[in-house]
């Protein structure tokens, strides 16, 4: 039995403990040598609070707008696949915990429950909208289905992933003996059955799917000529691909690296913010994920730039432990831990928390501000 969990850290190891060790490999781990994934974390270490003090924050604001509605606090839980292994129950008790807390859910295209099924149980708890996370596949009327099947459930998004032409070189997964998850666990968006999972290896089911010509000049008018969902692209590392995302008329861009599970050593999310918020301008909507494990983080996040982060693994972590209730845990921790933060560091609203909020540790002086 665990013992009380206070922090996201704690949900990490009691899952360790809970999860088979192929599972939490595979959800753990990054690509090659695990550089970005545990530099995602890591670099946020170096940047520091700078709180202002005597400001009264007594009513201190965490809200922001969505998709059209007013969530919770700056965070929402990534699109991510295979939930089914972390507990029965997988993204319905996702989308239970997400509604619960008032924040919004991305619906991996290789979720173990479909989309309908995901939007319909979010939405017997309360209001909650869904993104819909979708690869570009050799087979456009498969793809086009998901789209469709996403939009008719209410889904507000479609988050294109544009980081995978081709799966990253994932040894932990290889080294599992050609990973596969277990028997029963199906992938209804992509309309795979479990047997037809079970027949291949993770990477060759991937490759078998996944289209590795695809462009932004292909993607882009595609989507928009099958869809009123807004349009994301989730991967982006550069100024230079905001720049076309904003060129080709996309809403939104995820700063993204995969959670490390693509190319190793490309650098960590929260680093290559400040460039990327830049080089948008307000043209173009900024949000983040990768490496986020404290309410700080999110703050460091909203400071450089984001107008939202995402969490994937804190979220198995949660299911891990205790299904539904494990992932409502998660979002509470980061919430309290987000909302102190805020008043400690003299902010009553989002909108307070600027550049000037941190600094950045040196390595051959005092701190720098940003």
């Amino acid at each position: 039995m665990a013992g009380k969990i206070l922090s996201i850290s704690d949900l990490e190891a009691v899952a360790g403990q809970t999860l088979p060790v192929a599972t939490r490999d595979f959800f753990n781990s990054g690509a090659t040598n695990q550089v970005t994934v545990h530099e995602n974390s890591s670099a946020y270490r170096k940047y520091r609070i700078l709180p202002r003090v005597l400001k009264d924050v007594s009513q201190v604001s965490t809200k922001i707008s969505l998709f059209g509605r007013d969530i919770t606090f700056p965070l929402c839980v990534s699109p991510a696949g295979l939930q089914g292994m972390a507990h029965p129950d997988g993204e319905l008790a996702t989308s239970r915990a997400c509604s619960k807390a008032g924040v919004n859910m991305g619906v991996s295209s290789y979720a173990n429950h479909s989309v309908e099924q995901i939007t319909t149980v979010g939405k017997q708890i309360g209001p909650i909208h869904h993104v819909m996370q979708l690869y570009t596949m050799t087979d456009r009327e498969k793809e086009a289905r998901i789209v469709r099947r996403a939009e008719a459930a209410g889904c507000k998004a479609i988050f294109l992933t544009a980081d995978s032409p081709v799966l990253g070189v994932r040894y932990n997964e290889w080294r599992s003996e050609a990973f596969k998850p277990p028997a029963g666990l199906a992938y209804p968006m992509i309309e795979k059955t479990s047997e037809q999972i079970q027949s291949q290896s993770h990477d060759d089911g991937f490759s078998s799917f996944n289209s590795d010509s695809h462009s932004w000049a292909n993607e882009i008018p595609w989507l928009r000529s099958i869809t009123k969902m807004e349009v994301w692209i989730k991967g982006v590392l550069t100024p230079e691909d905001v720049e076309t995302a904003i060129e080709y008329g996309c809403d939104g861009v995820i700063i993204s690296n995969h959670g490390g599970r693509q190319l190793d050593e490309t650098p960590a999310t929260i680093d290559v913010l400040p460039a990327c918020a830049k080089a948008a301008r307000g043209r173009i909507r900024i949000h983040i994920d990768g490496g986020i494990r404290s309410g700080s983080d999110i703050f460091k996040a909203m400071a450089l730039g984001a107008e939202c982060c995402w969490v994937g693994r804190p979220m198995l972590w949660g299911l891990a432990y205790n299904g539904q209730e494990g992932v409502e845990l998660m979002l509470a921790i980061l919430y309290q831990e987000f909302k102190r933060c805020m008043q400690l560091a003299g902010c009553k609203s989002i909108s307070e928390i600027s550049p000037s909020s941190l600094g950045v540790v040196r390595s051959d002086g005092p701190l720098a501000r940003i």
